[in-house]
Protein backbone atom coordinates (compact mmCIF):
# COMPACT_ATOMS: atom_id res chain seq x y z
CA UNK A 1 0.00 0.00 0.00
CA UNK A 2 1.01 3.35 -1.08
CA UNK A 3 2.21 5.46 1.65
CA UNK A 4 -0.16 8.75 2.30
CA UNK A 5 1.24 12.10 1.83
CA UNK A 6 0.81 15.67 3.40
CA UNK A 7 1.61 18.56 1.95
CA UNK A 8 2.99 21.69 4.65
CA UNK A 9 2.83 25.14 4.10
CA UNK A 10 5.50 26.95 5.85
CA UNK A 11 7.34 23.37 6.60
CA UNK A 12 11.27 24.52 6.31
CA UNK A 13 11.09 25.85 10.17
CA UNK A 14 9.67 26.13 13.71
CA UNK A 15 5.81 24.62 14.08
CA UNK A 16 6.03 23.38 9.77
CA UNK A 17 9.56 21.70 10.55
CA UNK A 18 8.65 19.51 13.34
CA UNK A 19 5.20 18.89 12.12
CA UNK A 20 6.43 17.42 9.11
CA UNK A 21 9.16 15.58 11.02
CA UNK A 22 6.37 14.03 13.64
CA UNK A 23 4.13 13.19 10.21
CA UNK A 24 6.96 11.43 8.56
CA UNK A 25 8.12 9.43 12.03
CA UNK A 26 4.64 8.11 11.44
CA UNK A 27 5.22 6.51 7.99
CA UNK A 28 4.01 9.89 6.13
CA UNK A 29 5.31 11.11 2.80
CA UNK A 30 6.12 14.83 3.18
CA UNK A 31 5.49 17.74 0.88
CA UNK A 32 6.73 21.20 2.61
CA UNK A 33 6.80 24.76 1.14
CA UNK A 34 9.16 27.31 1.60
CA UNK A 35 9.00 31.38 0.97
CA UNK A 36 12.87 32.30 1.25
CA UNK A 37 14.79 30.14 2.72
CA UNK A 38 15.31 27.29 0.09
CA UNK A 39 18.51 26.06 2.63
CA UNK A 40 16.12 25.44 5.85
CA UNK A 41 13.58 23.74 3.32
CA UNK A 42 16.56 21.44 1.59
CA UNK A 43 17.73 20.42 5.59
CA UNK A 44 14.01 19.35 6.22
CA UNK A 45 13.96 17.65 3.10
CA UNK A 46 16.99 15.83 3.90
CA UNK A 47 15.69 14.99 7.76
CA UNK A 48 12.49 13.14 6.15
CA UNK A 49 14.53 11.01 3.85
CA UNK A 50 16.77 9.96 6.53
CA UNK A 51 14.02 8.85 7.96
CA UNK A 52 13.58 6.26 5.16
CA UNK A 53 10.28 8.72 4.10
CA UNK A 54 10.25 10.19 0.42
CA UNK A 55 10.00 14.03 0.89
CA UNK A 56 10.07 17.39 -1.48
CA UNK A 57 9.64 20.71 -1.30
CA UNK A 58 8.80 23.78 -3.33
CA UNK A 59 8.52 27.60 -3.32
CA UNK A 60 5.33 29.08 -2.30
CA UNK A 61 4.40 32.86 -1.05
CA UNK A 62 0.82 32.28 0.58
CA UNK A 63 0.20 36.09 0.54
CA UNK A 64 0.21 35.57 -3.44
CA UNK A 65 -3.03 34.39 -4.56
CA UNK A 66 -2.33 34.93 -8.06
CA UNK A 67 0.45 32.37 -7.94
CA UNK A 68 -1.76 29.38 -6.52
CA UNK A 69 -3.05 28.17 -10.16
CA UNK A 70 0.68 27.36 -10.74
CA UNK A 71 1.62 26.05 -7.63
CA UNK A 72 -1.20 23.83 -7.88
CA UNK A 73 0.10 22.47 -11.19
CA UNK A 74 3.66 21.97 -9.57
CA UNK A 75 2.11 19.82 -7.14
CA UNK A 76 0.76 18.00 -9.30
CA UNK A 77 3.88 17.39 -11.57
CA UNK A 78 5.56 16.96 -8.33
CA UNK A 79 3.23 14.31 -6.79
CA UNK A 80 3.60 12.36 -10.23
CA UNK A 81 7.39 12.60 -10.46
CA UNK A 82 8.52 12.05 -7.12
CA UNK A 83 5.32 10.08 -5.27
CA UNK A 84 3.91 8.18 -8.63
CA UNK A 85 0.41 9.86 -8.20
CA UNK A 86 -1.83 12.49 -8.78
CA UNK A 87 -3.74 13.14 -4.85
CA UNK A 88 -2.36 13.63 -1.37
CA UNK A 89 -3.61 12.77 1.75
CA UNK A 90 -3.77 15.94 3.85
CA UNK A 91 -3.46 19.78 3.92
CA UNK A 92 -1.70 21.37 6.46
CA UNK A 93 -2.03 25.30 6.16
CA UNK A 94 0.57 26.03 8.81
CA UNK A 95 2.13 29.11 6.65
CA UNK A 96 2.28 32.59 8.32
CA UNK A 97 3.64 35.63 9.61
CA UNK A 98 3.69 37.65 12.71
CA UNK A 99 2.00 41.62 12.93
CA UNK A 100 1.78 43.39 15.83
CA UNK A 101 0.00 46.72 16.51
CA UNK A 102 -2.54 48.62 18.10
CA UNK A 103 -5.73 49.45 16.59
CA UNK A 104 -5.20 53.12 16.73
CA UNK A 105 -1.90 52.56 14.23
CA UNK A 106 -3.04 50.08 11.92
CA UNK A 107 -2.69 50.70 8.39
CA UNK A 108 -4.39 49.64 5.54
CA UNK A 109 -1.44 47.81 3.68
CA UNK A 110 -0.65 46.23 7.11
CA UNK A 111 -4.30 44.79 7.71
CA UNK A 112 -4.14 43.58 4.28
CA UNK A 113 -0.35 41.99 4.04
CA UNK A 114 -1.86 39.58 7.25
CA UNK A 115 -5.41 38.85 5.35
CA UNK A 116 -3.75 37.41 2.24
CA UNK A 117 -0.83 35.24 4.44
CA UNK A 118 -3.22 34.49 7.22
CA UNK A 119 -6.86 34.15 5.44
CA UNK A 120 -7.45 35.01 2.30
CA UNK A 121 -4.51 32.65 1.39
CA UNK A 122 -5.50 29.86 3.39
CA UNK A 123 -9.14 30.22 1.75
CA UNK A 124 -7.95 30.12 -1.70
CA UNK A 125 -4.65 28.24 -1.50
CA UNK A 126 -7.03 25.20 0.50
CA UNK A 127 -9.72 25.69 -2.37
CA UNK A 128 -7.09 25.40 -5.46
CA UNK A 129 -5.69 22.10 -4.16
CA UNK A 130 -8.95 20.63 -3.03
CA UNK A 131 -9.00 18.64 -6.69
CA UNK A 132 -6.07 17.04 -5.70
CA UNK A 133 -6.82 16.35 -2.30
CA UNK A 134 -7.95 12.54 -1.61
CA UNK A 135 -11.64 11.66 -0.40
CA UNK A 136 -11.28 10.20 2.82
CA UNK A 137 -8.34 12.88 3.66
CA UNK A 138 -8.08 16.27 5.94
CA UNK A 139 -7.09 19.43 6.23
CA UNK A 140 -5.30 20.95 9.49
CA UNK A 141 -5.75 24.93 9.71
CA UNK A 142 -3.15 26.47 12.38
CA UNK A 143 -4.93 29.27 14.65
CA UNK A 144 -3.82 30.63 17.59
CA UNK A 145 -4.80 30.74 21.23
CA UNK A 146 -5.14 34.43 20.37
CA UNK A 147 -8.48 33.25 19.00
CA UNK A 148 -9.54 32.88 22.72
CA UNK A 149 -7.46 35.14 24.87
CA UNK A 150 -6.35 38.93 24.16
CA UNK A 151 -3.19 40.77 24.41
CA UNK A 152 -2.89 44.04 23.35
CA UNK A 153 -1.40 44.42 19.45
CA UNK A 154 -3.27 41.25 18.07
CA UNK A 155 -6.39 42.60 16.94
CA UNK A 156 -5.51 41.71 13.32
CA UNK A 157 -3.84 38.74 13.55
CA UNK A 158 -6.24 37.41 15.58
CA UNK A 159 -8.97 38.41 13.73
CA UNK A 160 -7.80 37.01 10.69
CA UNK A 161 -7.02 33.70 13.06
CA UNK A 162 -11.05 33.93 14.34
CA UNK A 163 -12.04 33.35 10.24
CA UNK A 164 -9.98 30.55 9.30
CA UNK A 165 -11.11 28.76 12.60
CA UNK A 166 -14.74 29.52 11.04
CA UNK A 167 -13.90 28.72 7.95
CA UNK A 168 -12.82 25.10 9.21
CA UNK A 169 -16.11 24.15 10.83
CA UNK A 170 -17.26 24.74 7.15
CA UNK A 171 -14.96 22.75 5.62
CA UNK A 172 -15.79 19.94 7.74
CA UNK A 173 -19.38 20.24 6.72
CA UNK A 174 -19.07 20.91 3.19
CA UNK A 175 -16.51 18.41 2.52
CA UNK A 176 -18.22 15.73 4.68
CA UNK A 177 -19.53 14.30 1.56
CA UNK A 178 -16.23 13.32 0.85
CA UNK A 179 -15.14 11.78 4.14
CA UNK A 180 -12.56 14.61 4.43
CA UNK A 181 -12.46 15.81 8.05
CA UNK A 182 -10.86 19.53 8.90
CA UNK A 183 -9.67 20.89 12.23
CA UNK A 184 -7.91 23.64 13.84
CA UNK A 185 -4.68 23.37 16.08
CA UNK A 186 -4.17 26.35 17.62
CA UNK A 187 -0.99 27.05 19.59
CA UNK A 188 0.06 29.16 22.32
CA UNK A 189 2.35 31.49 22.80
CA UNK A 190 5.33 29.21 21.34
CA UNK A 191 9.24 30.46 20.99
CA UNK A 192 9.47 29.82 17.03
CA UNK A 193 11.29 32.59 14.62
CA UNK A 194 7.56 33.73 14.38
CA UNK A 195 6.98 37.24 14.43
CA UNK A 196 10.96 38.20 14.34
CA UNK A 197 11.57 35.90 17.13
CA UNK A 198 10.01 38.16 19.83
CA UNK A 199 9.02 35.65 22.21
CA UNK A 200 12.07 34.05 22.05
CA UNK A 201 14.09 37.43 22.35
CA UNK A 202 12.39 38.70 25.35
CA UNK A 203 12.83 36.92 28.76
CA UNK A 204 10.37 38.92 30.35
CA UNK A 205 7.62 37.73 27.99
CA UNK A 206 8.85 34.59 28.65
CA UNK A 207 8.43 34.97 32.40
CA UNK A 208 5.15 36.60 31.98
CA UNK A 209 3.65 33.67 29.76
CA UNK A 210 4.80 30.81 31.90
CA UNK A 211 3.15 32.62 34.76
CA UNK A 212 0.02 32.11 33.24
CA UNK A 213 0.18 28.73 31.86
CA UNK A 214 -0.57 25.73 33.71
CA UNK A 215 2.43 23.63 32.76
CA UNK A 216 4.79 26.21 34.04
CA UNK A 217 6.85 26.70 31.12
CA UNK A 218 6.84 28.45 27.17
CA UNK A 219 5.72 26.17 24.53
CA UNK A 220 8.47 24.76 21.91
CA UNK A 221 7.81 24.29 18.09
CA UNK A 222 8.08 20.29 19.48
CA UNK A 223 5.29 20.95 22.13
CA UNK A 224 3.43 21.01 18.55
CA UNK A 225 4.12 19.12 15.31
CA UNK A 226 2.46 16.08 17.51
CA UNK A 227 -1.05 17.71 17.93
CA UNK A 228 -1.03 18.74 14.46
CA UNK A 229 0.34 14.56 13.48
CA UNK A 230 -2.25 12.92 14.93
CA UNK A 231 -4.96 14.73 12.94
CA UNK A 232 -3.61 13.09 10.61
CA UNK A 233 -3.47 9.59 11.15
CA UNK A 234 -6.70 6.95 11.60
CA UNK A 235 -6.70 7.54 15.34
CA UNK A 236 -8.04 10.75 14.92
CA UNK A 237 -10.18 9.91 12.28
CA UNK A 238 -13.64 10.66 14.31
CA UNK A 239 -12.40 13.78 14.98
CA UNK A 240 -13.85 16.77 12.75
CA UNK A 241 -14.60 20.20 12.64
CA UNK A 242 -12.76 20.59 16.07
CA UNK A 243 -10.18 23.48 17.81
CA UNK A 244 -7.53 21.57 20.07
CA UNK A 245 -6.04 24.19 21.67
CA UNK A 246 -1.97 23.40 22.05
CA UNK A 247 -0.77 26.26 25.25
CA UNK A 248 0.57 24.05 27.83
CA UNK A 249 -3.15 25.49 29.78
CA UNK A 250 -2.26 29.30 28.81
CA UNK A 251 -4.84 31.25 31.02
CA UNK A 252 -7.31 28.10 31.82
Amino acid sequence: MANKIALITGGSRGIGRDSALKLADKGLDIIITYNTRIEDAQSVVAAIEAKGQKAATLQLNTGMISTFEDFATQVKNTLSTHFGTDHFDYLINNAGQGGYGAITEVTEAFFDDLLNVHFKGVYFLTQKLLTLLNDGGGIVNISSGLTRVSFPGSSVYASFKSAVETFTRYLAKELGSRSIRANVVAPGATMTDFGGAHLRNSSDTQKTVAGVTALGRVGTAEDIGGAIAFLCTEDARWVNGQRIEASGGMLV
